[in-house]
């Protein structure tokens, strides 16, 4: 008899809301997941809009979510804008007692995982756990960036206590007042109390270097040209997201004997945005809904979505070889500008990468900071052109075998 019925390798986001969604669809599972770290989820901070996730999910992750707002401000050097949208944000903290109460038994942490394959996750020491079910989120590898073309959104950030009160009364996902360097650069801050913020110093950037010492001096300076005094670090945190310009779909599907995947592992992340929490949603809904749970049909749902994903964010892909390979110096902030100039529901629908025809046309058309006829001729001298070629080929090449309309039926059931 098998140890477990399912076994997440790795406790990450997508794993974990996953294994939510399967305790409350079928409590009577035996599940197991497995980090490496002293607790779920790391040292990180999860944040969505409002309107990217469905009324009865929004539900279920409010009682782990931190801070939520019923608007947020873009700031601009010719923009002050304020959006009524909701915003939320999940604390690593937060989601590992959610997470640890729900599972409470078969979570296992302090855990090294020395191999994961269909069946079985073998530890570090050599004990082997085994399952019908292996569903593998441990990041990103190492193998997506042959098949891709990548640039990357880079942050770091702390959480402080002010000796003052802030006066923030919303989230500013984007202050881009701030001097320009390393690509585009922002700041992002969540109040989540009177006097405590998360201060994130972000950058759109070709390279995942990031000096912390320095970002951590530059944060103390944006608080002061504020008039913040920061009077207790609560926290740091950091990260380098992947933001794909262009690639294989394919690179994401792992090897057929291998388990199946999740999260940033699968693609499975706005690629323009870099919010995963969307997608883990999406994911969760679509595994909690298997009747006969295996790897093989794991790894044949996360496979679907992942390609009906792939093929339907080319758009995103597209403008992010606009914003890395055609824009030059300051085009990059003027770009940002003008999109949060767009009507409130067009943004929204970006976030949640549903855009429409119409939305795609206004965002290409009209006046941008870049003439068309000279971002095609600097696309078309770059190397990250020449990946565009394995979309359509590795979307259509799956198509063909996979030959399953069940792929609606997934997203159907259900969206940083």
């Amino acid at each position: 008899m098998a140890d477990f019925d399912v076994i997440f390798a790795g406790g990450g986001l997508s794993t974990g809301l996953s294994a939510l969604a399967l305790r409350r669809a079928k409590p009577h599972l035996r599940l197991a997941i497995i980090e490496k770290g002293p607790k779920l989820g790391g040292n990180h901070t999860w944040s969505f809009h409002g309107s990217d996730v469905s009324s009865a999910n929004l539900k279920d992750l409010l009682p782990m979510v931190r801070g939520q707002w019923s608007a947020q401000d873009v700031r601009f050097p010719n923009l002050k804008r304020t959006l009524q949208t909701p915003y939320y944000s999940i604390v690593s903290d937060d989601f590992d007692r959610q997470i640890g109460d729900s599972i409470s038994q078969g979570v296992l942490l302090n855990q090294a995982i020395q191999n994961v394959d269909a069946g079985s996750v073998t530890l570090q020491g050599g004990q082997v756990l085994t399952a019908p079910c292996v569903i593998d989120g441990r990041g990103w590898s190492k193998g997506h960036g042959e098949h891709l073309a990548l640039a990357y959104q880079k942050f770091f950030g702390l959480e402080v206590e002010l000796n003052e009160p802030h006066r923030l009364d919303r989230p500013i996902i984007m202050e881009a007042t701030v001097p320009q360097t390393d690509g585009y650069r922002f700041f992002y801050c969540l109040p989540f109390s009177d006097t405590g913020l998360l201060i994130e110093d972000t950058y759109y950037s070709e390279t995942m270097e990031l000096d912390h010492e320095q970002a951590s001096a530059d944060i103390y300076r944006f608080a002061e040209d504020r008039g913040w005094s920061i009077s207790t670090i609560l926290r740091e945190e950091a990260g380098c997201l992947p933001i794909v310009l262009a690639g294989d779909a394919n690179a994401f599907e792992g090897k057929a004997e291998g388990a199946a995947t999740c999260g940033l592992r699968a693609g499975l992340f706005h690629p323009t945005t870099g919010y995963s929490l969307p997608d883990a949603v999406r994911l969760a809904n679509v595994v909690s809904s298997i009747d006969n749970l295996t790897t093989q049909a794991v790894r044949r749902a996360t496979t679907r979505l992942c390609f009906r994903l792939w093929e339907d964010r080319k758009f995103y892909r597209l403008l992010n070889r606009l914003l890395f390979v055609a824009a030059r110096g300051d085009e990059k902030r003027q770009i940002m500008e003008r999109f949060y100039r767009f009507p409130q529901a067009l943004i929204e629908r970006f976030y949640a990468g549903q855009s429409t025809t119409v939305d795609k046309f206004r965002v290409l058309s009209g006046k941008p900071p870049i003439a068309v006829s000279e971002a095609a001729q600097a696309l078309s001298s770059r190397s990250a052109w020449q990946f565009v070629s394995y979309e359509k080929t590795a979307v259509a090449t799956h198509a063909s075998s996979e030959g399953d309309s069940q792929v609606g039926d997934d997203i159907s059931r259900q969206s940083r």
